[in-house]
C-alpha cells in the first residue's frame, strides 16, 4: 500500500516537473524566437551618411545610451530643388537660399541637382536672409515669390517599425521648423512718381479707357499684398493736355495696379484747386485706397501710416520737402517736413517696434532735359541741397529704409548704417518720353516675413510713345542698374 502511495507521489512529481520544463521551454523558445527577454536585441539607431555633422550632433542629444528601442530605427536626410511632399517621419529642416553681394549685377544661379552644392557660402538658411544680401533665383525660380521652388529643400527622415509608438515621444517638436510661405509673406511693392496728365489726358481721350496704361504692368503689380505709388496730380473735370490734372477716368488705371497706399506729397496735388484735391481723397477712401503724407489739411496729412498685416508692423511716413505743394493750415496739401516732427515719429514707432519706411518728396535734379541717355541725375547729389546728407540723417534718425519719390529720372541706392537709401524711383506713369531717363523707374520689392525685411529687389519698368508702362527686360535692368550703382555716394 506505502508502495502504490509512493508510486503515485513520484508520478505526481514527474509530472510536475515535465510541466515545468515545457513551460520554462515555451517560454525561453519564444523569448529566442521573439528576440524579447534574457534573448532580447534592442533596437540599434543607424545614422546614414547623409547626415551632416550639425544634424548628427543634434541627433545624439536625443538618441543616447540610455534610451532603449524595441525596433531599429533608421535616419536619413535628402536634399530637394522643390517643396517635397512629406511622409510620416519626413521634416522639412532647412530651405537654404543663394546670394550674392548687395550690389551684384547676378540675378539667377543655376544648379544641376540638390546635392551639387550644400555648404557652399552662396547658399544661406532663409532664416539668415536680410536686406544686406540680395537673394538670387535659383534655375530661374525666385523664392520669395514661388515658396516652392528657388531653394534646396533639405528632409530629415526617421524609419522606424514603431516610429509613432518609440520615435515620436523621444523628438517631441525638435524637428518642427516653419519657413516663409505666401500665407505668411507680406509683399510691399513701393513705386515713383505717378502724374496721370497732361500727355497722359490726350492719350486717354484717343484710346477711351484708363485700364490701357496698366496693361502691361497690372498683373504684375496686382499680385503684391500691398501696392504703392506717389501720386502727383488730383481728379476733375478740367484736366487736358496741357495741366497736371487728372481725367477722373485714371482712377481706373490707379484701381487696376491694384493700389492699395496712394503717397501725396506731390507739390501738384493742388494745381487744380482745393476742391478737385479733396474730391480726390473722396475717392480714395471709396475705393478703399489708404493714404500717406498729404490729407485735406495739415494735422491730417501729418497723420503716420500703421500696417499691421501678416505678423509685420511697418510705420510709414512721407514728407514733402522744399518742393511746394505743402499745407500749413485747413488747406488740402502734403505734409510739410518739419526735423522735430519727423524724429518723434521715428522714435515712437521704432519704440512700438515698428519698421520704418519714409519717404521724401525732395529737391528735384534740373538736368533732365536731354536727347540723349544722360546720367547727371543718376547721382544723389545732383538736385539742389544736400540730398546725401538729408537722406542718411533719416536713417541716423532710426529709419530703416529711406525713399527718394520726387525724382522723375530714378537715381542711385545704398547700404547706409543699418538701412538702405534708394534716392529716387523715377516716373512709373507720366508723359516725359522726350527725355529717356524720365521714361523709366525703379520698383522696390519688399518682403517681409515675421516682422523682419527678408528682401527688397529692385525691378526697373520703362515706357514709351504709348505710355504704356512695362517691365524693363533683363538686359537693359543689367545695364541700367549697374550705371546706378557706378555713381553711389
Amino acid at each position: 500500500m506505502a508502495k502504490r502511495r509512493e508510486g503515485k507521489a513520484t508520478q505526481a512529481v514527474v509530472t510536475i516537473l515535465v510541466f515545468v520544463v515545457v513551460a520554462l521551454g515555451a517560454f525561453f523558445g519564444i523569448q529566442f524566437f521573439t528576440k524579447t527577454g534574457i534573448f532580447r536585441i534592442p533596437g540599434v539607431v543607424y545614422y546614414d551618411e547623409s547626415l551632416n555633422d550639425k544634424e548628427l550632433a543634434e541627433l545624439h542629444k536625443i538618441f543616447t545610451e540610455e534610451v532603449d528601442l524595441d525596433k531599429d530605427v533608421t535616419i536619413s536626410a535628402a536634399n530637394y530643388l522643390e517643396y517635397p511632399s512629406l511622409t510620416n517621419g519626413e521634416f522639412l529642416i532647412s530651405v537654404r537660399v543663394p546670394v550674392a553681394d548687395f550690389y551684384s549685377l547676378d540675378t539667377n544661379y543655376d544648379l544641376e541637382n540638390a546635392d551639387a552644392i550644400t555648404t557652399a557660402e552662396n547658399f544661406i538658411e532663409i532664416g539668415d536672409l536680410d536686406h544686406t544680401k540680395k537673394l538670387l533665383s535659383l534655375n530661374g525660380h525666385y523664392y520669395l515669390t514661388e515658396f516652392d521652388k528657388g531653394a534646396i529643400y533639405r528632409v530629415l527622415k526617421f524609419t522606424s517599425e514603431k516610429y509613432d509608438e518609440e520615435i515620436v515621444p523621444l523628438i517631441g517638436n525638435t524637428f518642427a521648423r516653419t519657413f516663409p510661405t505666401k500665407e505668411t509673406t507680406l509683399t510691399f511693392a513701393q513705386t515713383g512718381v505717378t502724374a496721370l496728365s497732361r500727355g497722359m489726358n490726350a492719350k486717354l481721350y484717343q484710346v477711351g479707357d484708363a485700364n490701357y496704361f496698366a496693361e502691361n504692368i497690372r498683373e504684375y503689380l496686382s499680385s503684391f499684398d500691398l501696392t504703392h505709388t506717389s501720386n502727383e496730380s488730383s481728379f476733375t473735370d478740367y484736366a487736358s493736355a496741357s495741366n497736371i490734372c487728372s481725367d477722373k477716368r485714371f482712377i481706373d488705371t490707379l484701381t487696376a495696379i491694384g493700389l492699395d497706399i496712394v503717397e501725396l506729397t506731390g507739390n501738384h496735388n493742388v494745381d487744380c484747386g482745393a476742391a478737385a484735391a479733396n474730391e480726390t481723397i473722396d475717392t480714395y477712401v471709396e475705393k478703399g485706397i489708404r493714404m500717406v503724407g498729404g490729407g485735406r489739411n495739415a494735422t491730417e496729412a501729418a497723420v503716420p501710416l500703421q500696417i499691421d498685416e501678416k505678423e509685420t508692423k511697418i510705420t510709414m511716413l512721407a514728407f514733402n520737402e522744399s518742393t511746394g505743394g505743402a499745407t500749413y493750415g485747413e488747406r488740402p496739401g502734403a505734409n510739410q517736413y518739419y526735423e522735430e516732427v519727423a524724429a518723434q515719429q521715428i522714435r515712437e514707432a521704432k519704440e512700438r517696434g515698428d519698421f520704418v519706411i519714409v519717404d521724401i518728396q525732395y529737391y528735384e535734379c534740373n538736368a533732365y532735359a536731354s536727347e540723349y541717355e544722360d546720367p547727371i541725375c543718376d547721382r544723389a547729389d545732383s538736385a539742389a541741397g544736400d540730398q546725401i546728407g538729408f537722406f542718411r540723417h533719416l536713417i541716423d534718425l532710426g529709419a530703416d529704409i529711406v525713399v527718394g519719390t520726387s525724382a522723375h529720372q530714378p537715381q542711385t541706392y545704398e547700404l547706409y548704417g543699418n538701412g538702405a537709401i534708394y534716392y529716387g524711383l523715377g516716373n512709373l506713369f507720366f508723359d516725359q518720353v522726350w527725355w529717356p531717363g524720365t521714361t523709366r523707374s525703379l520698383i522696390l520689392e519688399h518682403y517681409f516675413y515675421d516682422g523682419k525685411l527678408l528682401q527688397t529687389r529692385i525691378t526697373p519698368t520703362v515706357y514709351d510713345n504709348s505710355m504704356q508702362t512695362r517691365l524693363l527686360d533683363e538686359e537693359t535692368t543689367k545695364w541700367f542698374l549697374e550705371r546706378l550703382q557706378n555713381v553711389r555716394p
